[in-house]
């Protein structure tokens, strides 16, 4: 990961602001790094945070000028090394490195059986409230695959009235199904979409069944489990400050983005799915749902934490959806 922001580090770590149970990155690339948190939140240092999970950083790099030459020639395979290999046997074992293409990383993140999530958002310790439920209605059964999920992805479907079980990336509809939820979630994730063909295989036969949202790599595969096709951006989208059109209001929303994949819209039968969002940016799409079934996707994070707040309306959309199917 190169980050272009030129001081990191400075205001430390702390566990509430931990989105999975540790980073998954393999290294850090940044301008300045700070030995020292000061931060009244801060409960151990950048540095001690990074080694506690072997990832190693590398700094007094101009971080600007190599993403510079990344949006020239796109995303490049890289090596951070302190022994003294040479820098041609760096660039050889570079190449050698496997291409994001065809990687199948969604079960190499997911959690390892099911589990609860009761836990809903705090915002510097004070609880944000979600939508009221209507006349005391009972919650929601949220099935949530995990594709790599965001923890507020799931304490935003706590705080909108909804009980919570997280499943691994690769269990099957029946079992969901054997659930009796009222609900599907699909997650984030990384990777190559296309080989997560056990997940395109539950989608097709959840779809007409359960409501079902899904969000980035959960987009991609609802995508692909209607019909059409994924590629690899150049070099992605990444950030907090991505616009994007929503189609069926005319509102634009600043969106959280970070992902290395799209759904080709053309691919898509047009008299099945409809695009509901696009990036203003470059045109790709950001938002599918179906004609006639109780389901949608976004290509963005609305659950964005940190990020822009704009679109975790889409939560609400998700509840409306249970609530009709219940009805």
């Amino acid at each position: 990961m190169c980050l272009t922001y030129p001081h990191i580090g400075n205001v430390g770590a702390n566990l509430d602001d931990e989105e999975s149970p540790r980073p998954y990155i393999e290294g850090l690339v940044v301008r300045e790094f700070s030995a020292l948190a000061s931060n009244w939140r801060s409960a151990e240092t950048a540095q001690r945070y990074l080694e506690r999970h072997n990832v190693p950083v590398i700094w007094d790099i101009d971080t600007r000028a190599l993403v510079r030459h990344i949006r020239q020639v796109g995303a490049l395979r890289g090596i951070i090394s302190t022994d003294g290999t040479s820098p041609e046997r760096l660039v050889e074992e570079a190449r050698a490195l496997p291409s994001m293409a065809g990687l199948e990383l969604a079960g190499r993140v997911s959690c390892e059986r099911r589990y609860p999530w009761t836990k809903g958002s705090i915002d510097l310790g004070r609880p944000i409230a979600g939508p009221a439920a209507e006349g005391g209605e009972a919650p929601f059964r949220v099935v949530a695959y995990d594709f790599g999920i965001k923890q507020n992805i799931l304490r935003l479907l706590v705080d909108h009235n909804c009980e919570v079980t997280v499943v691994p990336a690769a269990t099957t509809a029946e079992d969901v199904l054997g659930m009796k939820p009222d609900g599907v979630f699909l997650s984030n994730g990384p990777g190559d979409p296309e080989p997560v063909t056990y997940a395109v295989q539950a989608i097709r036969k959840l779809a007409g069944r359960v409501p079902i949202f899904g969000i980035c790599l959960g987009h991609q595969l609802c995508g692909l489990a209607l019909g059409g096709r994924t590629f690899k951006l150049k070099f992605g989208h990444h950030g907090s400050n991505h616009p994007v059109k929503d189609l069926q209001t005319g509102k634009v929303e600043i969106t959280a983005q970070n992902h290395g994949f799209a759904v080709d819209p053309e691919s898509l039968p047009s008299s099945e799915v409809e695009i509901t969002h696009v990036n203003l940016n470059d045109g790709t799409n950001e938002g599918i749902r179906h004609r006639t079934l109780p389901l949608f996707s976004v290509q963005y994070h609305p659950e964005a934490s940190p990020g822009p707040h704009d679109a975790r309306y889409l939560f609400g959309r998700f509840v409306g959806m249970m609530r009709e199917a219940r009805r």
